[in-house]
């Protein structure tokens, strides 16, 4: 199945799931394992396989992940996968729906809480591999921009980012992790 590049978001169903600590935890277990079942979520998650499966169908009747049959071995095994590579949306296209906007928010508060716990947990890791050390950063820049020139910042780190989360991961022997990279936008003072 090819998956449509990027859904846009409209409507508060599918931001209110998002908004949900364990849901979103289980996009990114999709997004970074690929199709599961919810006794696999379970395991990587440690919550329990009815709590998975409850959030599991929440998030498909959102519209975010769908079941995969075709993975499965047998008729009580079920695998689901998401919907599309990514989501996004705009304060402009909700801002005729209170209960969207306010799912919206929610949603992005949540990720932002998730990438400082995240950094966090980095930052105090001590003993960690010095290759690892040594590869990680994070770069904080100030720049003049216009709406359309930041507009224009965001499509051009979306691209990189994009490239090197879709390519094809070469088969050479080289261990690879998950890592999370992100950047944010915003007008702001010093």
């Amino acid at each position: 199945m090819t998956k449509p590049e990027i859904r846009t978001l409209r409507d508060a169903a599918p931001l209110a799931a998002l908004a949900h600590p364990f849901r979103s935890r289980i996009m990114d277990a999709l997004k970074v394992d690929g199709p599961s079942t919810a006794s696999m979520l379970a395991a990587r998650t440690g919550q329990a396989v009815g709590n998975a499966s409850h959030h599991l169908k929440v998030l498909a009747e959102a519209g975010l992940v769908e079941e995969a049959p075709e993975l499965a071995r047998d008729r009580r095994e079920r695998w689901w996968r998401l919907v599309s590579t990514g989501t996004r949306w705009s304060s402009l296209d909700l801002a005729g729906d209170p209960a969207a906007a306010a799912a919206a928010r929610e949603a992005e508060a949540l990720q932002l809480r998730r990438q400082l716990e995240r950094v966090t947990a980095w930052l105090s890791n001590e003993g960690t591999d010095p290759a690892w050390d040594d590869a990680a950063f994070a770069n904080q820049n100030w720049m003049r921009l216009s709406p359309a020139e930041l507009k224009q910042v965001a499509e051009e780190t979306i691209a990189l980012y994009r490239r090197w989360a879709d390519r094809e991961v070469p088969d050479d022997g080289v261990e690879r992790e998950p890592v999370l990279v992100f950047a944010r936008g915003f007008p702001c003072q010093p």
